[in-house]
C-alpha cells in the first residue's frame, strides 16, 4: 500500500504530455488507484499533490508557453517572423484542425490539472486545519483559472449567451462519466464559487508578511475574481473585488525606474511588488527548450514572435518616454549581422538557470479593472484608477471622457499587459472584430468576431471517447 501511495503522489507532481493521448480526460488516472483519501494521509502529502498541482500549469500547452503566446499571436500584437521554426504558424494564420496538438494540449492540460485540484479539494481523510485550508483554499483557486482558460477559449463570451455551451464541469472523480458541456453561465457559476471557497479558506497574511507569488494567496484569488466578474459584464462586482485588493493586500505597483528591472528578475516574489500571481519556472523544475523565453528570445534562440510595428501594431502605441519601450528593443533578429530589425520582446529575457516565470496576476491589471468597471458611471474613478498605472510607466496621462475614455483604458491594457496573452481574450470578451496590422501579412488580417474560429473546437480526441459530447462540437467544425 505504502508503494502505491508513493506512485500517486509522484504520478500528481509529475507534469505529464497528453496531447497525443486518445483518452478522455476523465481517464487520466486508472480506475483501480487508491482514492486520493488514501493517498493524502498527512498534510505532508497534501502539499505534494499540491505542488503537482502547480506543476500542471507550467505545461506547455497551459501557461508554460502555448496560452500567453496565442493570446497576443492570434490578436494584433505579436507577429510569426520569417525565417521561424513553425511554432504556433497556425494560430498566426487561422488554420487549425480538430487534431491540433495545442489545442488538445490546452484542453488535456486544463482538465489534468481540475483533476489534481479535486483530489485536493474533495480529500476528507484530513481534520480541519488553517493548513488544510490553505491548501485546499490554493486548490479551488487553481481550478477557477483552470477553467477560465478553457470556457474562453473553448465557448463564446458570457456576454455573448450566458445559456450558450461551455465546458463541462468536473468536480469529482468518476472514471465512468462521459459529460456534456454546461452552459456558460453554469461554468462562471462555478469559478465564482471555488473563488469564494478560496478567499474564505485562505488565510489573511499579517501586514509584514512575505507572500510567495507562485503560490495562490487569499489576495490572488480575489484579484482572479475581479477579472472573472470583469469578463462577465458584471462591472460592480468587479470593482468591489478589485478595490479589495487595492486597499486591503499591501501590494504595490513597480514604479517607472524598476520595470525593466522587475521583467529581467526570473525569480518568484515575495516582496508584494507587482506580481499577486506567475506559474514559476526555476533552474530544475522548467520546460527547458520549450520554455516560453526561447519563442520570443532573439539571442540565439527560436526568436519566432516580435512586436507589431505598423499602422495598428501595439509598437507605435508608447510615447517616448514610456518605460515599457525598454522591454521591446530595436535589434536584428538572432544577433545576424544583416537581418532587418525587428520590435523584439524582452519581457521574458531568462534563458538559462531559472527561466522567466509567466505571470497570471498583477497588481497593474487590478488597477485597470478598478478603472474599467467605474465606467460608464463615475469617470473620476475611471481616470484616478488608469492614470495612476500612466503615472508609473511615465506615460501620457489620460484626460478623456465619455467613449474615448474608455478606448483609452483598453489601450492601456493592450500596452500594459501585452506578450502576456490577455489581448486576443480581452477583443474576445468585447465582442470586437480583430483588425491586424500589415505585419501579418500575406496571412489573415480581419478576423470578424462573428467567424466560427474565434473559438477553438472540442478536440477529436475527446470526441472519439466521449460520445455525450460528440454532437455537442462547436459551429463551423462539424
Amino acid at each position: 500500500m505504502l508503494k502505491i501511495k508513493y506512485n500517486i503522489l509522484l504520478g500528481l507532481v509529475a507534469l505529464a504530455t497528453f496531447s497525443s493521448c486518445k483518452k478522455s480526460f476523465l481517464e487520466l488516472d486508472p480506475p483501480t488507484s487508491v482514492s486520493p483519501d488514501e493517498a493524502f494521509a498527512t498534510e505532508s502529502d497534501m502539499l505534494i499533490a499540491l505542488r503537482g498541482t502547480y506543476a500542471g500549469l507550467r505545461g506547455a500547452d497551459f501557461f508554460g508557453r502555448t496560452l500567453p503566446v496565442i493570446g497576443d499571436a492570434m490578436a494584433d500584437n505579436a507577429y510569426q517572423a520569417t525565417p521561424n521554426t513553425n511554432r504556433y504558424t497556425v494560430f498566426n494564420r487561422y488554420t487549425w484542425t480538430l487534431a491540433d496538438a495545442n489545442i488538445t494540449g490546452i484542453w488535456t492540460t486544463g482538465y489534468s490539472v481540475i483533476l489534481r485540484a479535486n483530489n485536493i479539494i474533495n480529500n476528507t481523510s484530513l481534520p480541519a486545519s488553517a493548513t488544510v485550508d490553505q491548501y485546499k483554499g490554493e486548490a479551488y483557486a487553481i481550478r477557477a483559472l483552470s477553467y477560465f482558460q478553457l470556457v474562453r477559449y473553448f465557448a463564446r463570451p458570457y456576454t455573448d449567451n450566458p445559456a450558450a455551451l461551455g465546458v463541462p464541469i468536473i468536480t469529482v472523480y468518476n472514471p465512468d462519466l462521459r459529460p456534456g458541456r454546461n452552459t456558460v453561465a453554469e461554468v462562471y457559476t462555478q469559478m465564482v464559487k471555488d473563488l469564494d471557497s478560496a478567499y474564505k479558506l485562505m488565510a489573511k497574511p499579517s501586514a509584514t508578511a512575505a507572500i510567495n507569488s507562485s503560490q495562490f494567496s487569499k489576495y490572488a484569488a480575489k484579484g482572479l475574481q475581479a477579472k472573472v466578474y470583469l469578463t462577465m459584464g458584471d462591472n460592480v462586482n468587479a470593482k468591489a473585488a478589485a478595490l479589495d485588493v487595492i486597499t486591503n493586500s499591501g501590494f504595490t505597483v513597480v514604479p517607472a525606474d524598476g520595470v525593466l528591472a522587475y521583467w529581467n528578475d526570473a525569480s518568484y516574489k515575495t516582496n508584494r511588488q507587482e506580481t499577486l500571481f506567475e506559474v514559476s519556472s526555476d533552474a530544475v523544475n522548467n520546460l527547458n527548450f520549450d520554455a516560453l523565453s526561447y519563442i520570443y528570445s532573439q539571442y540565439g534562440n527560436y526568436g519566432d514572435f516580435i512586436l507589431t510595428d505598423s499602422a495598428k501594431g501595439l509598437s507605435p502605441l508608447f510615447s517616448a518616454t514610456d518605460a515599457r519601450l525598454a522591454l521591446y528593443p530595436r535589434l536584428r533578429r538572432r544577433n545576424s549581422a544583416t537581418a532587418a530589425f525587428v520590435t523584439a520582446v524582452n519581457k521574458y529575457p531568462a534563458i538559462l538557470g531559472d527561466r522567466s516565470d509567466t505571470k497570471v496576476l498583477r497588481l497593474s491589471e487590478i488597477y485597470l479593472i478598478a478603472a474599467e468597471a467605474s465606467l460608464p458611471g463615475n469617470e473620476p474613478d475611471a481616470l484616478t484608477y488608469v492614470n495612476y498605472i500612466t503615472s508609473r510607466r511615465n506615460a501620457d496621462p489620460i484626460a478623456s471622457t465619455g467613449a474615448q475614455l474608455f478606448e483609452d483604458i483598453i489601450s492601456e491594457r493592450r500596452k500594459e499587459l501585452a506578450i502576456e496573452g490577455d489581448r486576443y481574450l480581452d477583443l474576445q470578451r468585447l465582442k470586437r472584430n480583430i483588425d491586424r496590422p500589415a505585419d501579418y501579412k500575406p496571412y489573415i488580417l480581419s478576423i470578424p468576431y462573428a467567424d466560427y474560429r474565434r473559438i477553438f473546437p472540442i478536440p477529436q480526441a475527446e470526441l472519439d471517447v466521449n460520445p455525450t459530447i460528440r454532437s455537442q462540437q462547436n459551429t463551423g467544425y462539424n
